[in-house]
């Protein structure tokens, strides 16, 4: 792909030797507003919600939610041709987004999707409304997640079935999870989709499915999925491992999809090998939906070269936004959703704008633009500016 075009705009950006220092912008690229064509895979964008700046709520004890935009971006989202994964990590579900929150959110999603035709939709059930403790019993883990797999089934909405920390918590074993699973498919009304969490998004979520080899784990997962195939569509793995992934994917029972959260290698496992892809549920496609819009299209298309040029200046931004510690991604995304015009403040539920450095924005300044993300580049520059004189810095 060649070098975007320079433009004659510059802003003084943060280095890590503690100097600014003048950073010439690109133009940006013309990736179309709407998807151009269906895609030849399962895409979902998880999306982020834009948070009321005006509440008089505590930010860190009460979330405040701005509907308006947090519904208006997704209707961007299914213009662009993604499924909305809705209520999940990049939610924050779990980082200041709480259950009843969670559920208002899906049913006014749900109720947006009406507008399109063909819009896809599926929502993040889990057991993140009953406190993890050691002395929980299985059957109050199976309680929780009855409860909301109910309450997402009667908004109108397909389910993506959560890890539970408070599953986490109080497993004595593999059978603890066969059991809570085994008995939480056997009553969904439609296949859903599991979502195996890492560690590095969630530290309480370490050792699951009874193991802290994620190999070993992997076999008490994939037994589960066999004896319920009929009622699982698909599997999203996130540990930021391509082989581990790939493995998995390999392994599944014929019409089971593989999922994948790997914000790291995302290109390469959607395109995949000879053995078969990875379909889509990321965060990253929340901050980069244009470019992978317009990648998924070309890959329809045939077209693997555009596919891979498209994306491959994305990939760095996006190991950038998840890098360690992983759980505070959400405040990348939302950082590229101010840049981008989709909100009017860099607020977050729960205060998490303050997640990331100055030096992580600046960077992720960069490689937005030379992934050619930025749409409006004055209004880009105003913004990092607004950013950096909080900082007491001026760019």
């Amino acid at each position: 792909m060649n070098a975007p075009d320079k433009l004659s705009l510059f802003i003084k950006l943060p280095t890590e030797s503690r100097v600014l220092e003048p950073f010439r912008l690109s133009a940006p690229r013309d990736f179309p507003a709407k998807a151009s064509r269906a895609f030849n895979r399962v895409a979902f964008a998880a999306a982020h919600v834009v948070a009321d700046p005006l509440s008089a709520k505590d930010p860190w004890v009460d979330p405040a939610i701005d509907w308006d935009a947090t519904l208006a971006f997704r209707r961007h989202l299914w213009s662009l041709g993604f499924g909305v994964a809705e209520a999940m990590d990049t939610a924050q579900r779990g980082m200041g987004l709480d259950w009843a929150n969670s559920l208002e959110l899906i049913r006014r999603s749900v109720a947006a999707s009406r507008e399109f035709a063909d819009a896809v939709m599926a929502s993040g059930a889990g057991t993140d409304h009953l406190a993890p403790r050691p002395d929980l019993s299985i059957g109050e883990v199976i309680g929780a997640y009855e409860q909301q797999c109910a309450a997402v089934e009667g908004a109108g909405s397909r389910i993506i079935l959560m890890a539970s920390r408070a599953l986490a918590a109080c497993a004595r074993s593999p059978d603890d999870y066969v059991k809570v699973y085994g008995r939480i498919l056997s009553q969904v009304k439609e296949p859903v989709i599991i979502h195996w969490l890492g560690e590095m998004f969630d530290p309480a979520l370490a050792g699951y499915w009874g193991h802290a080899d994620h190999y070993a784990a992997m076999d008490v997962a994939l037994a589960i999925i066999r004896d319920h195939a009929a009622k699982i569509d698909g599997v999203k793995i996130s540990l930021l491992d391509k082989q581990k992934e790939i493995d998995m994917r390999r392994r599944l029972p014929a019409g089971v999809r593989m999922y994948t959260g790997d914000d790291f290698n995302y290109a390469e496992l959607i395109d995949g090998d000879d053995e078969g892809h990875s379909d889509a549920l990321l965060g990253i496609f929340d901050a980069i939906a244009p470019a992978a819009s317009a990648a998924l299209a070309a890959l329809a298309a045939g077209d693997r070269k555009s596919f891979h040029e498209i994306l491959a200046p994305t990939v760095p931004l996006s190991r950038h936004v998840f890098r360690a510690p992983t759980r505070f991604y959400k405040t990348g995304v939302v950082f590229m959703a101010w840049l981008n015009g989709h909100q009017d403040h860099f607020v977050m539920v729960g205060g998490q704008q303050g997640a990331r450095s100055i030096l992580h924005f600046a960077e992720i300044f960069r490689l937005a633009d030379r992934a050619g993300l930025l749409r409006d580049p004055e209004r880009a520059v105003a913004r990092m500016k607004q950013l950096l004189a909080v900082n007491g810095l001026e760019g």
